[in-house]
């Protein structure tokens, strides 16, 4: 989508800024990737996923313990069907206009191939100015600080799109999650389901 605005300049050098076609789907957000440290001291990047980071979502996939799947998704889910190229596909073709996944990749230290060691999304729920969060990290490296990094960097997405309000439901067991909501400014709320808690923040009243 940045080649046709390219395009367009190199070929009608004439032509305004104002007057260019407006993108159907926003660009890559690059204001997003940056260098960050675990706890341990390892390296790694946080960045927006990409359409070919396929095949990192499927290792990663094969990472996650019965708990961690259960956790995000509230019941378990077969690694067949969590892998699947149709769902995948989904998850990492993204409409900027409307969500937003932040990975966490580094480098595996016996292998030296890059991992995604953890997902975090922010969806906006249709027709308001809210948004929804959740965030799975590897077993291998959860208790390194990157729950909460994910989710202060969502945070930070949340404010640039000037959301009012960001919600999660968390099992209730789910402490570790409950806590680096707590961590970050969210209240945690009891709801009709005696299994789910509900985390949620209001953003304007950080401001």
């Amino acid at each position: 989508m940045i080649l046709l605005c390219e395009t367009l300049r190199e070929h009608q050098p004439d032509v305004k800024e104002e007057q260019l076609p407006k993108l159907a789907i926003r660009p890559y957000p690059t204001q997003y990737v940056c260098e960050w440290m675990m706890k341990d001291g390892t390296p790694a990047i946080i960045r927006p996923i990409r359409p070919e980071d396929e095949p990192l979502m499927v290792q990663f996939h094969k990472t996650l313990s019965e708990q961690s799947v259960y956790f995000r998704y509230f019941h378990l889910i077969k690694l067949q069907s969590r892998v699947a190229h149709e769902r995948l596909t989904r998850i990492c073709f993204i409409d900027y206009d409307r969500e937003i996944a932040l990975v966490v990749e580094a480098q595996n230290p016996e292998t030296q191939t890059r991992e995604i060691l953890a997902v975090g999304r922010l969806s906006k729920l249709h027709g308001t100015n809210e948004a929804e969060f959740a965030i799975v990290v590897g077993d291998r490296t959860q208790f390194q600080g990157i729950g909460t990094e994910l989710l202060r960097r969502l945070l930070q997405v949340s404010r640039d799109e000037q959301l009012n309000r960001i919600t999660a439901d968390i099992l209730v067991d789910n402490y570790g999650m409950q806590k680096v909501c707590e961590k970050l400014g969210f209240r945690i709320k009891r709801t009709d389901d005696p299994t789910v808690v509900k985390a949620e923040i209001d953003l304007n009243k950080q401001n």
